[in-house]
């Protein structure tokens, strides 16, 4: 679905006059593969270069050197511009700056509109996606009268509705509550598993990574170490290193192994700590 190899971008720095001022390496000769219906989460701290390397996986952005392609397609070829879009569909962190229509499902139907799709397969690929995201009794409602998690859940059905192979999820819950990045996280994780969509989740919530098939993790423009979540969040000096955390049950079952507990590495879930606690209390 995603081949990188050696990508590279700079950023043009400006002084106070807009005149170019030199460059800043985002990202350093990043090399990556995404299979198809793959969950991958990529994970770093505030300008480690995640969030570029999301915007040149739809062309948002173009290789300063290197090259992206998007099943099959150079990222760079300005005539596949629309294909790789409609190929991998991107989500924001602001719900708000993606709905444009007043109401639900003319939300929903706006990209496949754009795209010619006939009419009458557009009110069908509307209601599908709405369906898919657990949104379809508020089908007739304004945006403005979602919560944060279910305005995100809004705005992953329209691209749905434009049928990606790929949805790439730039933080999308970095302003919602618990309840609102919950909905958010399920809902692309039952696209994943049960619409076979590959799912690439950029995010700096280390719950949020537990479930993906394979995690990368980024530190200035650079991929600093990558594995399968439990391979990840086994190491957690090394993350920490990286000025980032992991799953609070993982940071509670290290705690326990340093201090004497027979815990085994790489917890993720609080029923995986309660089972290692259970087999310690029937040992002693």
């Amino acid at each position: 679905m995603i081949k990188i190899r050696d990508l590279i971008h700079d950023y043009i720095k400006r002084d106070e006059e807009g005149n170019p001022a030199g460059t800043v390496r985002a990202i350093d000769d990043v090399s990556l593969d995404v299979k198809p219906g793959q969950f991958i989460a990529i994970l770093g701290h505030n300008g480690s270069g995640k969030s570029t390397l999301a915007k040149h996986l739809n062309a948002l952005l173009h290789p300063t050197e290197g090259t992206v392609w998007i099943k099959g397609m150079d990222t760079k070829d300005q005539s596949l511009l629309l294909d790789i879009r409609q190929t991998a569909g991107m989500i924001f962190q602001n719900p708000d700056n993606q709905i444009i229509g007043q109401v639900v499902e003319e939300d929903v139907g706006f990209g496949p509109e754009n795209m010619g799709v006939p009419t009458e397969e557009i009110w069908e690929r509307v209601e599908e996606s709405l369906k898919a995201v657990e949104m379809y009794e508020y089908r007739k409602k304004s945006p403005n009268r979602l919560s944060g998690g279910q305005k995100q859940r809004v705005s992953i059905a329209g691209v749905i509705a434009m049928h990606p192979g790929c949805i790439i999820m730039d933080e999308p819950t970095a302003m919602l509550d618990p309840s609102g990045r919950k909905d958010v996280i399920d809902a692309a994780w039952t696209l994943n598993r049960g619409e076979d969509i590959t799912i690439i989740l950029i995010t700096h919530y280390m719950e949020e990574a537990i479930r993906a098939d394979h995690v990368f993790v980024m530190d200035k423009g650079r991929i600093a170490m990558q594995g399968t979540p439990r391979e990840i969040f086994s190491k957690v000096t090394e993350l920490q290193r990286l000025h980032l955390d992991v799953p609070q049950v993982t940071q509670l079952a290290y705690i326990l192994r340093e201090n004497g507990l027979d815990i085994p590495e790489g917890i993720l879930t609080k029923e995986e700590l309660a089972e290692a606690l259970k087999k310690i209390g029937k040992a002693g």
